[in-house]
């Protein structure tokens, strides 16, 4: 008897031991739900077992930030590069509304959309969190056929972004994409101006926003001289030095 009341007082001095099992998170946190970006049709099975880690994760492309591509330079969700799997394609006008769906609202620098090196969207975030879901209207104009479309969610507080990317098909059919509610030259209807002021510059002359430039022509910028790539309106943001797909410095 007096061996087990031993034994009872030595195990009620011994600490309690608690075993935490640390629970998996996501590394990242949003992504184009609407229309269905290819992280969004993975995380749908659209394509079976093709996606690798997308299917479970569509939110977790992230990389850093200045990026073309639609893993995030994410060896996990490389299959997101890959062009030869039968993502589904969007047919739209030249408007196209997106929807972001967010499992962490980061705060937020802006978010930009590109189609092949330009940019046709841009929206500041104020280095605020962002709703969700957050819908954009963005412009098309100039593109037609099929095309992939570049979405990109820029963090205001990390060195990294989330990547998203829309297969689309310009000017086929209308899809499902509202009509634009506005006449506008700007990426976004928010703070597109009217497209009557579209200028015509000057050969040579200073470049300004809302001003359409032929391929070839030729405008000074902060001292330095650029020369048109392709014929487009500029914007507010595409200055030539952050606009290296439209204007080369010579």
């Amino acid at each position: 008897m007096k061996i087990m009341r031993k034994a009872a007082l030595v195990l009620a001095a011994v600490p309690a031991i608690v075993f935490i099992t640390p629970v998996g998170t996501a590394s990242a946190h949003g992504y184009v739900s609407s229309p269905a970006s290819r992280a969004a049709q993975c995380a749908q099975g659209a394509l079976g077992n093709s996606c690798g880690q997308a299917r479970y994760e569509p939110q977790s492309a992230e990389g850093p930030k200045g990026l073309m591509n639609c893993s995030g330079a994410n060896s996990a969700f490389r299959e997101l590069d890959n062009d030869a799997l039968p993502w589904k394609v969007h047919n739209t006008g030249s408007s196209l509304t997106l929807t972001w769906t967010f499992t962490a609202r980061h705060v937020t620098r802006d978010y930009e959309y590109f189609i092949n090196g330009t940019r046709v969207g841009y929206v500041s975030g104020n280095n605020a969190q962002p709703s969700n879901p957050t819908t954009h209207t963005i412009n098309l104009g100039g593109f037609s056929g099929r095309q992939k479309l570049y979405a990109i969610w820029n963090i205001g507080d990390t060195v990294n972004a989330f990547y998203s990317c829309i297969d689309l098909n310009i000017n086929g059919g209308g899809g499902t994409t509202p009509p634009p509610t506005t006449t506008t030259t700007r990426p976004t209807t928010t703070t597109t101006p009217p497209t009557s002021t579209t200028q015509q510059p000057p050969a040579g002359g200073t470049w300004a926003a809302n001003t359409s430039y032929a391929a070839g022509s030729t405008v000074t910028y902060g001292g330095s001289t650029y020369r048109c790539r392709q014929a487009h309106t500029s914007l507010t943001g595409w200055e030539p030095p952050n606009a290296a797909a439209l204007w080369e410095k010579i």
